[in-house]
């Protein structure tokens, strides 16, 4: 009887991963390790990993100079990257027309215009068959969100689906694959700005009833990184409790 493969076999192999002090990053790397890879663990903050096989740098995200410096080291110490995993971002919050300029700015550049600089620079070491790319998009992205979030989150979570996709089919030639991992309410710290009634109100909208979890949305990206979804490329996979339903 053939053996059941596993979710990921990641021996040998390095993956990149940005938000990693927030719950989805930080569920993933603890994913990867368990998978056997080793991992460049990236936040803002201090990274709390003393696993040997992590690399945990600072990174500013938006900051194409460090962006830069953080792909060579990673090519210092491991010479590639099999997975580069995009999970840092920040939410916005309010009315469009209470929202100025710099904020809508700075919620786009977190999260899209960083996507653009990881993607550009990790490319030479993510060129070869076999790579994958995972961003993190959200409900928001499909439904439009609302002033919980704001604007600027919806907008640029919508924008990451559209370079996931311009993305696969420009490096599809290269073995390549770019997909995009899209939660709904998660149940992680960025939930911490919510009131009770807002709780409330949320998972009264979601038809399974309830948040889902960083190791849940973790899983989704294993999957995508892994040989079971060797034949998928341009994926916006739902991770959203029923929030969006895929027609």
């Amino acid at each position: 009887m053939t053996a059941t493969p596993t979710l990921l076999d990641a021996a040998g192999k390095v993956a990149f991963v940005t938000g990693a002090t927030g719950g989805i990053g930080k569920a993933c790397v603890d994913m990867f390790l368990g998978a056997g890879a080793s991992v460049v663990a990236t936040g803002r903050r201090a990274v709390a990993n003393d696993n040997a096989r992590v690399l945990k740098l600072s990174l500013e995200v938006t900051d194409e100079a460090q962006v830069a410096d953080a792909i060579a080291k990673t090519k210092a110490r491991f010479g590639t990257i099999d997975y580069l995993v995009h999970m840092a971002g920040m939410v916005g919050k309010g009315r469009l027309d209470q929202l100025s300029l710099a904020d809508w700015r700075t919620v786009v550049d977190t999260n899209l215009t960083s996507a653009f600089l990881l993607m550009k620079h990790a490319y030479p070491l993510l060129r070869k068959p076999g790579a994958s790319v995972v961003l993190c998009g959200s409900s928001n992205g499909a439904n439009g969100g609302s002033h919980l979030s704001g604007a600027a989150y919806a907008s640029s979570k919508a924008a990451l689906v559209n370079l996931t996709r311009y993305a696969a089919k420009e490096w599809a030639p290269d073995g390549i694959r770019v997909n995009i991992l899209s939660p709904g309410p998660v149940d992680t710290p960025m939930l911490d700005r919510l009131s009770d009634i807002q709780h409330e109100g949320l998972k009264a909208q979601l038809p399974l009833g309830r948040y889902a979890t960083a190791a849940e949305c973790a899983g989704g990206v294993m999957f995508l990184c892994s040989a079971h979804a060797s034949s998928m490329t341009g994926t916006n996979m739902n991770v959203s409790s029923g929030l969006v339903l895929d027609r």
